[in-house]
């Protein structure tokens, strides 16, 4: 797995990172599949996977600064179990990454892309918990480990995080609360990932160390001007821009592999 560096790929990535921070900022989701899928669509998916990780870890930093320091210490505490099988989840679906075949890890990357469009249409709902016992079950560890692991297993070898956010989700958290709670979620994960990344060797040389590093600099600009234009665009366009975006990419991606395109 190699990344030759040229002028015009630097700028294709720096475009992409930005665009899909922008993304993220506008419609609070989808910077981690939009980036991803954007760029396993041209580069190798296990590489495109790798690359990301940083870029996910900065922009996730940035969102946990939202939360004081009491919510902090209350939420790292009350979901330590999911955190905990989570990083041992991804470390299992990172492991796996390098073994897949591109072909095959490229198709899987396209249907995940039309799950997570699918998902969000609510075409394929995702479980829900409305009852009080039933929030009051999956508050307990060993249902938070077991969401955990499995989602961290999808998350460590596509960077799709869809189904903890769905979990985390379902506590009815204040939206501020949430997106704090996802970020101090992905950030433990991420953090890990990059060690992890390194051990496996993911990643092939120095230069994609620095290029990731790099492009964490427009991601977290291009949150940073995604929220200040949330304002200005409508719920409705903001979800057919990402979700129509990232049919295309999924599509794209299955028939890539399948050797079509």
């Amino acid at each position: 797995m190699t990344l030759a560096l040229s002028v015009e790929l630097v700028a294709t990535i720096a475009v992409v990172v930005g665009v899909a921070g922008a993304v993220n900022g506008v419609a609070g989701f989808g910077f981690a599949v939009v980036g991803t899928m954007v760029l396993a669509a041209t580069l190798d998916p296990a590489t495109a996977v790798t690359f990301m990780i940083i870029p996910m870890f900065a922009v996730n930093l940035a969102l946990v600064g939202d939360l004081t320091r009491e919510e902090l210490r209350t939420c790292g505490t009350r979901f330590a179990p999911l955190l905990v099988a989570a990083l041992i989840g991804t470390l299992l679906g990172m492991a796996l990454l390098d073994r897949l075949p591109e072909a095959p890890l490229r198709i899987l990357l396209g249907f995940v892309s039309l799950g997570f469009v699918a998902t969000n249409q609510h075409a394929v709902p995702l479980p829900s918990l409305p009852v009080l016992s039933e929030r009051e079950f999956a508050d307990t560890p060993l249902v938070m480990a077991v969401v955990g692991v499995v989602s961290g297993v999808l998350f460590g070898a596509t960077n799709v995080g869809v189904q903890l956010v769905a979990f985390v989700r379902s506590f009815d958290l204040s939206h501020g609360l949430f997106v704090g709670v996802v970020a101090l979620v992905f950030v433990g994960i991420n953090g890990l990932r990059v060690g992890a990344a390194g051990a496996l060797g993911l990643y092939p040389d120095l230069g994609l160390v620095l290029a990731s590093v790099a492009a964490a600099v427009p991601a977290v600009a291009g949150v940073a001007v995604g929220k200040r234009l949330r304002e200005r665009v409508s719920e409705r366009l903001r979800r057919g821009v990402v979700l129509g975006l990232l049919t295309v990419i999924g599509v794209r991606l299955i028939l890539g592999g399948a050797g079509i395109l």
